[in-house]
């Protein structure tokens, strides 16, 4: 099967090179969407380039703008190449063990299967990213998978577009719940393991609670919050449903914050101004970081 991998990148440094050359090794070739605003970013940045971004084999879009998650994906799409089967999507810090490409394969030989994926673990704290409860001794059909890792074939990314309104936080789990609604299958395998960072993870303890909690930037705790809803309200059929998930998220992403975020006196109020958007589907131009744009801010 041949496969092209995908990375979008956002002000990259060396690790983007690292991870460039380690998919090369799987994949017939490598797309970069480079979102940095007004600089040529992956393509001339010394400590991103080195000598792998000439290679022939890498096509680098250096459009100057941050567009968001959504929309550099679908750039990428467009520039797949013709002969190419199956996409594979990385992030500029995903640097690609060896058995993961043939074992997703492997996975696609299911023709019901869209999207594989491996295993998404954490090497900071040497642990997977679910629960233990979830994992079997190969695969396990899933709702949603993260963006880094998953295997897409050609003919789903063709049908199913990813949404450029979320702009970053939840585009993968929108573009999986739309594939599946399309009848196509979705899959991990526990055989396949690929490290990742989520955010600045950190396990904090107090009044006798542990948690992982990540500490992003308050723009983010925003469209964390402003996409949790417009998902919810998409996924399920039920209003009242939608509503119960959408206030069970919220609760427990206020408290850990309350709890764990020294930033709280901004974080808090990014946080309810994105549940707040999220029902009438604005945007608040104030969460948007610098030099980015959103088809609803003119």
């Amino acid at each position: 099967m041949d496969v092209v991998a995908v990375f979008t990148a956002y002000h990259p440094d060396e690790r983007l090179g690292a991870a460039v050359e380690a998919a090369l090794g799987s994949c017939s070739s490598v797309i970069v969407v480079d979102n940095t605003p007004g600089s040529a970013g992956a393509a001339g940045s010394p400590g991103a380039a080195g000598a792998v971004m000439a290679d022939p084999r890498v096509k680098v879009v250096a459009h100057g703008r941050n567009v968001g998650l959504g929309a550099a994906l679908n750039i990428a799409v467009r520039e797949v190449p013709a002969g190419a089967e199956a996409v594979l999507l990385l992030d500029q810090d995903s640097e690609l063990p060896a058995d993961i490409v043939p074992g997703l394969v492997a996975d696609l030989a299911d023709p019901e299967v869209g999207v594989a994926a491996p295993s998404p673990w954490d090497p900071k704290h040497q642990r997977y990213y679910c629960s233990d409860a979830r994992r079997t001794a190969t695969i396990s059909d899933e709702e949603a998978v993260i963006t880094s890792g998953m295997l897409v074939r050609r003919e789903v990314l063709e049908k199913t577009p990813f949404d450029e309104d979320m702009f970053i936080d939840w585009v993968d789990v929108a573009f999986c719940l739309a594939v599946r609604r399309a009848g196509w299958r979705i899959v991990i395998d526990w055989r396949l393991r690929l490290p990742h960072e989520i955010g600045a993870c950190e396990v904090h303890t107090r009044f006798g609670r542990t948690a992982h909690y990540s500490h992003y930037p308050a723009w983010r705790l925003y469209w964390i919050g402003r996409n949790v809803i417009i998902l919810h309200r998409g996924h399920f059929a039920s209003r009242a449903r939608a509503f119960a998930s959408s206030v069970v998220f919220l609760a427990e992403r206020l408290g850990n914050t309350l709890l764990f975020e020294p930033e709280r006196r901004t974080h808090v109020p990014a946080l309810l101004r994105g549940f707040r958007d999220g029902f009438t589907q604005r945007v608040d131009p104030r969460y948007l970081p610098a030099g980015a744009e959103h088809p609803a801010v003119r």
